[in-house]
């Protein structure tokens, strides 16, 4: 059957800002990093790109190295774009980034000049585009001079080979010099893509302050803390789990009963508001201004469903945001 995009699509969902820039992204942004690589049946990846499409989920946010394979997640949904979604490319916004290892060799990792050019033409050919509107470099490179690195994104957006330019997982200090070197280009930054949620709050010493001085938009990775903060781990590991897979992006150990405690009093305020603790822990991060949208991932669409049900109910009394302080301290 033919995918038709559904025409309602826009009426549920949120658009904000990128910091100063004039570019709009939904709340909820999709990420490819799981569950559109070669080992996920195509037909999955299909059904879940179509179904946020239609939710108004109008970013996908890829990477080289997502898969697996590394490159196999790009590949899948260029196909995807080409068989389904290609009519509405103009209404998607499409990031990709290097940083990690992609191939073998001095020239497959990092931050060179070399790296970043190689690896976004390899990017645009897996998936069939002429650009993406967004290329990150995808970590800091402690060798590469950060000008060679800043000046390599410039040339690109010069190309045409991306609209806008982002910098993922730069502490604050190097993000600042990061931020002001692009200015100096004439090619600004247009976002940044940290990790963060409630167990894991490093921007909030520092960077998002800084994003916002700067004028910087932000789109926060890891909201759930790898299913954490979810229902899926209020009464132990299922045996189906992440936790329980041998992910090394979520492994038993961190499950640890002080965690436990903490998610099963966050569950039970997350009752009290209405909502699946999934949902208040997404709310959550995008309580304030600071942070542009909330980058999740997914296997099934009742994830996608879910993120964007938690729209209705986004905003926190301040006796629920100091609640919550008191549960992540665990003064409670």
């Amino acid at each position: 059957m033919v995918y038709q995009a559904d025409p309602e699509r826009y009426q549920s969902m949120e658009f904000r800002r990128c910091g100063e820039s004039g570019l709009k992204l939904p709340a909820i942004s999709l990420g490819l990093w799981h569950n559109f690589g070669d080992v996920t049946l195509l037909e999955n990846s299909r059904q879940l790109l179509q179904r946020a499409f239609d939710l108004g989920i109008t970013h996908f946010d890829l990477a080289n190295n997502y898969g697996p394979p590394p490159g196999s997640a790009e590949r899948n949904f260029g196909r995807i774009m080409q068989e389904d979604l290609s009519p509405w490319r103009d209404e998607m916004i499409i990031s990709t980034k290097a940083g990690y290892t992609m191939w073998d060799g001095p020239y497959g990792d990092w931050g060179s000049r070399k790296y970043l050019i190689a690896s976004l033409n390899q990017s645009l050919k897996r998936m069939g585009l002429e650009y993406v509107e967004i290329f990150y470099h995808h970590r800091p490179d402690p060798q590469t001079p950060l000008k060679e690195t800043m000046r390599a994104l410039d040339h690109i957006v010069r190309q045409g080979k991306a609209l806008y330019v982002g910098l993922s997982n730069y502490p604050p200090e190097m993000a600042r010099e990061a931020i002001d070197i692009l200015n100096d280009l004439g090619t600004p930054c247009l976002i940044h893509q940290p990790k963060y949620s409630m167990f894991e709050r490093w921007v909030e010493d520092g960077l998002l302050d800084l994003l916002q001085e700067k004028g910087v938009g932000s789109i926060a990775f890891s909201p759930l803390a790898g299913g954490q903060l979810t229902d899926r781990y209020l009464h132990g590991i299922p045996a189906d789990s992440r936790a329980a897979s041998g992910s090394r992006f979520l492994n038993p150990d961190q499950l640890t009963d002080a965690t436990l405690e903490k998610v099963r009093q966050l569950n039970a305020l997350a009752e009290k508001r209405g909502q699946k603790l999934s949902q208040m822990a997404l709310a959550w991060v995008l309580r304030d201004d600071k942070v542009t949208s909330v980058l999740i991932g997914a296997s099934k669409i009742a994830q996608l469903e879910d993120a964007v049900g938690m729209l209705a109910n986004r905003h926190f009394s301040k006796e629920e945001c100091a609640q919550i302080d008191a549960i992540l301290n665990g003064a409670n």
